[in-house]
């Protein structure tokens, strides 16, 4: 297969029609779908079901779909760290990282870095941890920045003088946003919005059994807008929601205290490309 015609596959997946993905990539239509033919035979499966208006994917093509985007992702990766050694220090870094105001060390020692290399380029993911290290490990990250546990034989890693601390946002009007802090027994009965990465796993056993998860979120701003909705009430980090005076909803610290520090990793069995390894040195000395 050619990345080539990957591409081709991949706009006909996004336009959802022949026609539209043609003009996009500026192509004749008849050239287009000759092509995409040619990779079905290749292939020995049928990739598209073909309808009037849009086409839809058959399960092959769900699976080439997902396979060609990280194919194209990783080799363009490859190309930029190519170029970053071609062209001394240039290329992109790219981090994984779930919701965190600890994010805002990343970004300032990035910030740093590029003063000194202005060619550089960051990517930053998002995601849960589970998703984090699947992309690191495919090589489609150099770091992650997780919260969870993580076996430490299979990766290097940094653990920031950060602290993260849990709570909950509620409602301005919920009978619990009286209190400066709220107690896991406030919690129970109540409907809560929980991270699908953690769930009640900050919970011990018991606390947990009494605990009732309304709705899981993958990102808090979803989330928040369950809380003001009347969903429930939101467990997470503190600061990444307005929950300002002017704000609808307000955050309260559990207590007693619940918190956790975030962590850098990265593969052990890879060679860093040389913008991640001066991004690394730089974040150790000012950890």
């Amino acid at each position: 297969m050619e990345f080539r015609v990957l591409e081709y596959f991949l706009a006909v997946t996004r336009e959802g029609n022949i026609s539209a993905a043609a003009k996009s990539l500026n192509l004749s239509q008849p050239s287009l779908s000759r092509q995409l033919k040619d990779l079905e035979e290749e292939l020995g499966v049928t990739l598209f079901i073909r309808g009037n208006r849009r086409i839809e994917l058959t399960e092959e093509g769900l699976v080439l779909r997902k396979r060609a985007s990280e194919m194209i992702e990783l080799a363009q990766l490859t190309e930029n760290e190519i170029s970053g050694i071609k062209n001394n220090v240039s290329g992109s870094l790219s981090i994984g990282a779930g919701e965190s105001h600890s994010m805002h060390r990343i970004t300032k020692v990035f910030y740093r870095l590029k003063q000194k290399y202005p060619d550089i380029r960051l990517n930053i993911v998002s995601g849960d941890t589970e998703d984090l290290k699947d992309r690191l490990d495919r090589g489609l990250l150099d770091f992650a920045l997780i919260f969870t546990s993580f076996d430490r034989g299979a990766y290097h890693h940094l653990t920031l003088n950060e602290k993260e601390i849990f709570g909950v946002i509620m409602r301005r009007d919920d009978e619990l946003a009286q209190k400066r802090s709220v107690s896991v027994r406030d919690l129970y009965g109540k409907p809560l919005i929980v991270s699908r990465a953690n769930g009640l796993d900050i919970f011990s056993g018991s606390q947990a059994k009494k605990l009732n998860v309304a709705a899981t979120y993958n990102l808090l701003y979803n989330a928040s807008l369950m809380v003001e909705d009347g969903l429930g009430c939101a467990v997470s980090f503190n600061r990444l929601i307005d929950t300002s005076d002017n704000s609808k909803l307000c955050f309260r610290p559990l207590s007693p205290e619940i918190s956790v520090q975030p962590t850098l990793i990265w593969k052990r069995e890879q060679k860093q490309p040389l913008t991640a390894q001066l991004f690394i040195d730089l974040l150790t000395e000012n950890n």
